[in-house]
């Protein structure tokens, strides 16, 4: 599971790595007309910008949701296949966006989508593994009942 962490984070960062040094901040590539481009933003707030320019608190709740996912870890007895690619998606997710917010006081997002005239909010690749992974998550606890998933 770690091990996929950080291949997640090196993902997340490399792109993001990418981004700053070929987009000027503010500046858009279009890849596909008028639905999606690469934007180069800085987010100083979480998503949907909730809690803007609040970095010392995002950073205290995020910091927050680790101490309890890894108390939480620590007490699961049975951690099977598709438990380490939900947490390992989670946990390379919440790493990368937390490692900006704490070296850069704001997360780089770069992924623009305009889709059915509503501009999307612009995103990165760790919120991509955290929403595929909290999908699965959630799928998995439909599926398996009140069973102490969670």
């Amino acid at each position: 599971m770690l091990a996929l962490s950080f291949v997640l984070i090196v993902m997340d960062q490399v792109t993001k790595w990418i981004v700053v040094n070929q987009i000027p901040y503010g500046k858009s590539i279009s890849i596909i007309p008028n639905f999606f481009k690469l934007t180069y933003v800085k987010n100083t707030g979480a998503a949907w910008s909730l809690f803007m320019g609040n970095q010392v608190l995002l950073i205290t709740m995020t910091i927050a949701v680790l101490f309890f996912f890894f108390f939480y870890l620590y007490k699961k007895e049975d951690i099977n296949k598709l438990d380490i690619l939900i947490y390992g998606g989670l946990l390379g997710g919440i790493f990368g966006n937390l490692m900006d917010r704490i070296r850069l006081n704001y997360v780089i997002d770069f992924f623009d989508f305009m889709i059915f005239h509503y501009n999307f909010p612009v995103f990165n690749v760790a919120d991509i593994f955290i929403v595929l992974a909290g999908i699965v998550l959630i799928i998995k606890i439909f599926k398996e009942g009140d069973n102490g998933v969670v």
